[in-house]
This record gives C-alpha cells, structure tokens and sequence, in this order.
C-alpha cells in the first residue's frame, strides 16, 4: 500500500471517529504503530491500536459472536473502517512489541483539527522501509494474520528462553467418539457452529493423544467431571479464548491446544503448547 492511500484510510477513520456511532462511542485512543508510524513510503497494511470501554450491551454482543464462531470485534472493526481493507487492528493490547513505535492519533475529546493535526505530524521518512513480519517462527507460516502480534511476541519469547515447545498440527475433522463428550458439545453450540465442529475435532485429537475426558477442558469448561491435579490436562481454547490465562496453565503442568481459527469448512489448524522447562516460564 502506498503512504498517500494509508493516509486517505486513516482521515476515513478519523472521520467515522468524529461521527462517534455505535459502537464507537466506546473508543477512548487510537494509536497507528509499525511502518506507517515509522515513515515507511509503502508500508503495507495499516497497524492500528484501539483503546476501547465495555458496557453490557457490548458484552452481550461479543459472547453471542464467541457462541457461533463469529469475529467478536467485527462490529467494532466495520464501523471504523468501513468496507476498506488493509488496516490490521489491536484492542486494548498492552504489550505491543519494542520498536512499534505506537502514536496517538485520536483521543476522546479531540476536535477534528486536533486530530488532523496528530495525523499529518506523522512524516514520510524515504529511509524506512516496511518492518519486518514481527515475533515470526515457521509454526505460524501463513497463519500470522489470525494469531494477534501479541499472541505471536509471547509465544515466541517462551519459545526462546527455553520454557515451551510449539507444534502445529491441522486437526482432522472428525467427530469425537465418545458420548458425554458428544452430549457437552451438543448443549453449549448449535451443529452448525464453527465453534462446535473445532471443538469436537480438538477433543478428537485429545482421544487419539490418550488423553481421558477427565483432563480435557474445553473454552473453559471440563468436559466430564474434573481431576484436581491438572498436570498433564489438556486445555482446548478457541480463537485465542482465555490467551491471558497460558502461563498460570503451564505452572500446574497443564498443556494447551490453540485451535486458531475455527470455521465451518476451511482447515482447522492449531498449536500444541507444551512445557520445556517450568522454572523458565515467565512471572504471572
């Protein structure tokens, strides 16, 4: 993408801000990072940081995406950006990597001059080039745009001190063999859900593995009565559900299943995290 059209995409953006529609009066910040905030002439897709509140409607919005496999942001993303492409965006990400660069672009309260102003203060640099792909390894070749930058930073940096391992594996989509498991399924997602048909497949990967039903939980649930001990349980997350949660998991020697993307019928590819080394893990 040339910097002229990534600088249109960003006025549309502003514009959309200062209409203030739902549910975008629930933003607080906007923040652009990476190569357009570096100067890059052609950076690329756009990065974009949002710093947004919650409210019970939107929270009942986002649990009904979840429930049938949808992109819980998608309202969020829609009204500020349109129909365009090309913008990439974080919500209420913290720990976005060293050397960002994150700038402010808009803040409530702003006036639209304000705004404009912080927008055209970011200058083209002919020196920077389009950064490279951050936190990067072969297991998420192809995979990148649905594992967020941040998801990608923490993997890798445990992944090079030492204290897991990463396999990527694509799930086969085939129902599980057991019953209770089939009836658990059953009662949280209708037969159609994305979400049910990754699940059924992770908890069929769990039964090849030999892992009982008695360790398995499944988006937060167990799916039969649990063990106390949760070393060697496998948890399956959907779509990144409870990401915040891996390094407390990897402690109690649990081991994780990242199912990435889940979908009606593309392939259903995943991550299997298990712990190296405990004493390398990160604090809590």
């Amino acid at each position: 993408m040339k910097r002229q059209r990534a600088t249109e995409l960003l006025q549309e953006m502003l514009d959309h801000l200062e209409q203030g529609r739902r549910p975008l009066d629930l933003v607080d910040e906007v923040h652009v990072f990476g190569s357009y905030a570096r100067g890059a002439l052609e950076p690329g897709d756009l990065d974009v940081a949002v710093v947004h509140r919650r409210d019970t409607e939107f929270t009942e919005d986002v649990v009904t995406a979840l429930m049938y496999g949808r992109d819980p942001m998608a309202d969020m993303k829609r009204a500020l950006k349109g129909n365009r492409r090309g913008i990439q965006f974080q919500f209420n990400q913290n720990d976005l990597p060293p050397g960002s660069e994150p700038k402010l672009l808009w803040k409530r309260g702003d006036t639209p001059a304000a705004a404009r102003d912080r927008l055209h203060a970011i200058k083209a640099d002919p020196n920077a080039g389009r950064a490279p792909r951050d936190a990067m390894i072969e297991q998420f070749d192809g995979l990148d745009r649905w594992i967020p930058l941040p998801v990608r930073t923490r993997l890798v940096d445990m992944l090079d001190a030492g204290a897991i391992d990463i396999r990527r594996i694509e799930l086969s989509d085939t129902e599980t063999s057991s019953p209770a498991a089939a009836t658990a399924l059953a009662g949280r997602w209708k037969a159609d859900s994305p979400l049910r048909r990754a699940a059924a497949a992770a908890i069929r990967y769990a039964e090849e593995a030999g892992i009982a039903a008695q360790s398995v939980w499944v988006q937060g649930r167990p799916l039969d009565p649990p063990r106390r001990d949760y070393a060697g349980a496998l948890w399956i997350n959907l779509g990144w559900y409870d990401f915040n949660q891996l390094i407390y998991r990897l402690r109690q020697q649990a081991q994780c299943l990242e199912v990435i993307r889940p979908t009606r019928t593309q392939p259903l590819h995943a991550l299997h995290i298990t712990v190296r080394d405990a004493t390398a893990l990160p604090d809590l």
